[in-house]
């Protein structure tokens, strides 16, 4: 009986256990499928792409989309929602998924805060949550799920610190929290996860340094910890990882040099960011041995010396951009390549990006052999000889730049063979010859920057065939011609196109309104001539218009009329007449120049005109009215009477009469005169020539100290009365005691011969004689300044009581200092190649720099200048520039070793006259001392991001764009570039000026 009880008892047993199973297997299945349905219930916007529609009881829940179960209890084991558009919240339920190993909700649309009820869930080894729109702090208790090996929560909106209890997942590989905005640095504890293999932390606002508990990261082989904030030394440390494939330090703060074994410890290394550091040094011979190396980016840093890496070597490299310092003036500049020429058996290259290397050599035939070439990029690293035509071989380019180099022969025709480039940019060259007829084959081009080079010839018509081109610079070249119709008939050209600065004549085609979508047309400094044709009225788009410094004529064209968008228009230095167009004071112009030309009238006060430093009108001598500021005679207004014929007729006989009576007094007159003074006009011209001491002793009431206004390195300078005429004048007194008194009367008087524009002080005579006291006496007599010298304007501490001015004087504020930093950029514009010869004025500084009634400036004190294209100067223009060449502080660093006068070195002072305008401090102040200059003031002001701490206080108001002076002061930084070559050139100023636009 016992033999039988046992097996019964057994099977009962059994059975009522698998009984219980079932029910508490059937019990968890349906806990499963609760908690899918709950989070189902939180994505607001269900069933985007159908992927929620098998979530019902149809069909077994681990049948359902996105949802895996484990064999053996049907139990979920993963979620996978990725890509699915889901919009909604992440439901807590998630947490009673109690089996869950794998979950994946990446790229959908889920809010909210992160459900710290993920930390229930024991077995999850997997979680990723990237790109969505999670907020709040991530749970701290995320770290119970020890069995973790990779958690992504990057590209979300999540705040506060990373947790420090995340060190206790022991088991973790994975680490991705970037684009988050998570701060608060790295915790230390972080070194405790040794199984990590990749750290993700980008563009998250952390700051701090990075810990040296990383070195413990013996298993990393990607970092990424670009633009975070980080300060402090290169961690070393980060490159002693055996199976480092990829680091990425991005735009931080990171100081100090790359260790000299860079590739000896890591063979397996392919991708190195290190762009935007502060990291110095050489760059390691070392990185030849990275065989496996594919990409290499590591410019805007401040590295220096030879480039010592043979690149033929890398036969993986596919992207490499190295060069241009941060500051590119300090002395850090990096030199030539050694292995340049290797670089052409990197067959695999497909991006080349050197900028800012001291390369002095050409390009080798050899770098046709690139064919996978898509971008080349070779800009500012002194590039010599001709572009060879092997460039016709990289058909796979979309982008080809070698600006700012010193190409010369023509461009070649070859280069019509790529025709896949999008973006040409070969300005700032010497590139000469004609334009290749080739480039219409260009048929993808968007962008053509040609400027800036000795250019000749016509434009090609087959510009035309450019049918996706968006800007086109040919400025500043030796183009003549007429513009082809055909360029005016790409009608996609929407963003630039600038011509000026040639030698293009004619008129201008007719077929000129295709150009709807264009944004900026600047023709100016050509020899254009004709009327400006009605096709302009189609220029819908336009805002910038410059056709300065041409021969147009006529009235100024009806068509600008319909064009809204316009803010900039410069006509200036024409023939246009007539009367001033209403409809300009209808636009909203923000700067309009309609100085030099014929116009008469009266000038408006509405809209732009209401506005004296927005426009000007100087040289139109038969315009009246306008605003105060502008100085000009009051408009006449005459009463329209009608009379009769017989009135008429009486008062023209009595005129005739009276006229002819008149005409017979003056004949008599003058036959019986023998010598007489002549009229007023003629006896200036009379006078001047024969001006002597004793009459500038009588206009300055014997040099009196009262009207004493200037002092200068050569002499004194008076203001005077020729009471004769009644003509108030500025004489300068050289001083002939002072070494190179005379040497400095004689230059300035050669200097001065022959110039004049409108932005120079005038010379009206000289005098060369002997004082009563027998003493030889030399003067020079100008034009008289009422406003007094820029350096009385920018120091605080000296009144302007003694400046002549009728109405209250105007502030000197951001747009008054725009205005004279061009009139002075106009001067050197002029002097250095547009008054026959070159002149180097090489004395610029804000005491020579006059400003009229009106305050327009104008560059005077040619005591120290030199004309460098005429070899029958006399000795003493020549000896004088042996001793002085300028003023410390304004002189260019060149000129103390000895080098040859340049219009470079002009250049330079006008940057530091710029730089001085725009912070209010003096390149001699006190605070320059141990290296510390107004150049890298300025510079590291620039790289730091703080320029408004460094301007003058009195710029900073409401409507000041930060923008503007930062370009500005780009502009003064650039100018004042310790090497001659990296220094603007004035014609790239002046543009750049024009382009700032800024309220008053």
């Amino acid at each position: 009986m016992c033999s039988s009880f046992f097996p019964k008892t057994a099977f009962l047993v059994l059975t009522l256990l698998i009984q219980m199973y079932g029910v508490v297997s059937r019990s968890s299945i349906d806990a499963d499928h609760h908690a899918l349905l709950e989070i189902k219930s939180k994505i607001t916007i269900l069933d985007p792409q159908g992927v929620l529609e098998s979530w019902n009881d149809s069909i077994p829940l681990c049948m359902w989309q996105g949802v895996t179960c484990g064999r053996r209890h049907q139990r979920v084991t993963g979620l996978n929602l990725r890509d699915n558009g889901l919009v909604g919240s992440l439901s807590p339920y998630i947490g009673n998924l109690s089996f869950l190993k794998y979950m994946n909700f990446n790229n959908n649309q889920l809010h909210g805060s992160i459900p710290p009820e993920i930390g229930h869930l024991s077995r999850l080894q997997v979680l990723s949550l990237r790109k969505n729109s999670f907020t709040g702090e991530i749970p701290v208790n995320i770290s119970s799920c020890s069995k973790l090996s990779a958690i992504d929560l990057s590209y979300n909106m999540l705040s506060g610190k990373i947790p420090k209890s995340f060190s206790s997942m022991l088991m973790l590989k994975w680490l991705g929290l970037g684009k988050n905005k998570l701060t608060g640095g790295i915790p230390p504890s972080i070194g405790n996860l040794t199984s990590l293999e990749v750290l993700f932390l980008s563009s998250c606002p952390l700051g701090g340094v990075i810990p040296d508990t990383f070195s413990q990261l013996k298993n990393l082989k990607q970092i990424y910890l670009m633009d975070n904030g980080f300060v402090g030394p290169n961690p070393l440390f980060l490159f002693n990882y055996s199976h480092l494939e990829l680091v990425n330090i991005v735009e931080n703060q990171l100081l100090g040099s790359l260790p000299s074994n860079l590739c000896l410890s890591q063979p397996h290394l392919r991708k190195l960011y290190l762009e935007v550091n502060y990291f110095s040094g050489i760059f390691p011979p070392s990185i030849s041995n990275c065989s496996e190396l594919e990409l290499f980016e590591a410019g805007n840093n401040f590295f220096e010396g030879e480039i010592n890496i043979d690149f033929g070597k890398l036969q993986n490299l596919r992207y490499l951009l190295i060069g241009k310092s941060l500051l590119g003036t300090h002395g850090r500049h990096l030199g030539g390549m050694k292995y340049f020429d290797s670089l052409s058996n990197c067959s695999n290259l497909e991006v080349l990006e050197i900028d800012d290397v001291q390369l002095r050599r050409g390009i080798p035939d050899s770098l046709g052999n690139l064919t996978k070439l898509r971008i080349l990029v070779l800009e500012s690293s002194y590039i010599l000889g001709g572009l060879p035509s092997s460039i016709g071989n990289l058909f796979s380019l979309t982008e080809l730049s070698l600006m700012r180099n010193n190409f010369t022969d023509m461009i070649p025709e070859s280069i019509g063979k790529l025709q896949n480039l999008g973006y040409l940019a070969l300005d700032h060259n010497s590139f000469s010859g004609n334009i290749p007829e080739s480039i219409g084959n260009f048929s993808s081009l968007t962008k053509a920057y040609l400027g800036i080079n000795k250019l000749e010839g016509t434009i090609p018509s087959t510009i035309e065939k450019c049918k996706n081109l968006l800007v086109l610079t040919l400025n500043e070249n030796n183009l003549s011609g007429s513009i082809p119709k055909e360029l005016f008939q790409v009608s996609t050209l929407s963003i630039v196109l600038d011509l000026s600065r040639n030698n293009l004549s004619g008129v201008l085609p007719k077929e000129t309104g295709s150009l709807k979508n264009l944004g900026i047309l600047d023709l100016s400094h050509n020899r254009l001539s004709g009327e400006v044709p009605s096709g302009f009225s189609s220029y819908v788009s336009l805002e910038y218009l410059d056709l300065s410094s041409n021969s147009f004529h006529g009235l100024m064209p009806v068509s600008l009329s319909s064009l809204r968008g316009l803010e900039y228009v410069d006509v200036s230095r024409n023939n246009f007449s007539g009367h001033i167009p209403t409809y300009l004071e209808e636009l909203s112009l923000k700067h309009l120049d309609l100085s030099y030309n014929n116009f008469e009238g009266e000038v408006y006060v509405k809209g732009v005109f209401a506005n004296a430093s927005a426009i000007s009108v100087v040289g139109n001598p038969r315009l009246c009215g306008g605003v105060p500021e502008l100085h000009l005679p009051t408009c006449r207004t005459t009463t329209s009477r009608k009379l009769s014929l017989r009135v008429v007729v009486a008062i023209s006989l009595s005129s005739a009469i009276a006229g002819l009576a008149l005409l017979s007094f003056v004949l008599f007159h003058c036959c019986r005169k023998k010598k007489r003074e002549k009229p007023t006009d003629s006896m200036l011209m009379e006078s001047f020539a024969k001006i002597s001491y004793e009459r500038l002793f009588k206009a300055t009431e014997g040099f009196s100290s009262a009207n004493l206004i200037g002092t200068g390195g050569f002499g004194l300078v008076y203001k005077g009365v020729l009471d004769e005429i009644g003509l108030t004048v500025a004489i300068k007194v050289l001083n002939l005691q002072h070494r190179g008194g005379s040497r400095s009367f004689t230059a300035e008087c050669e200097a001065l011969r022959n110039i004049r524009h409108r932005n120079l002080v005038k010379v009206i005579t000289s005098c060369s004689s002997i004082d009563f006291q027998g003493n030889d006496f030399k003067a020079l007599v100008y034009d008289f300044m009422p406003n007094g010298s820029l350096e009385t304007w920018l120091d605080s501490s000296t009144t302007v009581d003694h400046l002549h001015h009728d109405d209250q004087l105007p502030q000197l504020n951001l747009v008054l200092r725009i205005s004279i930093a061009k009139d002075v950029a106009y001067a050197l514009d002029y002097l250095h190649y547009r008054c026959g010869n070159v002149v180097v004025h090489r004395d610029l500084k804000p005491s020579n720099i006059l400003l009229d009634a009106d305050m327009v400036a104008h560059v005077g004190d040619f005591g120290l200048a030199k004309i460098l294209s005429l070899d029958e100067l006399p000795d003493a223009n020549k000896s004088s520039s042996s001793h002085v060449k300028g003023t410390i502080g304004y002189a260019p660093p060149e000129y103390g070793l000895g080098n040859e006068v340049s219009t470079r070195g002009d250049i330079y002072s006008y940057g530091i006259l710029l730089l001085e305008m725009l912070t209010g401090k003096k390149p001699v102040d006190p605070m320059f001392r141990e290296g510390l200059s107004l150049h890298s003031y300025a510079a590291s002001a620039l790289a730091g991001g703080f320029v408004l701490q460094i301007v003058d206080p009195k710029l900073l108001h409401d409507d000041v764009k930060e923008e503007c002076l930062v370009t500005l002061l780009k502009i003064g930084v650039q100018c004042s570039s310790e090497s001659p070559q990296d220094r603007m050139d004035i014609g790239t100023v002046i543009h750049e000026l024009l382009s700032l636009t800024v309220t008053r």
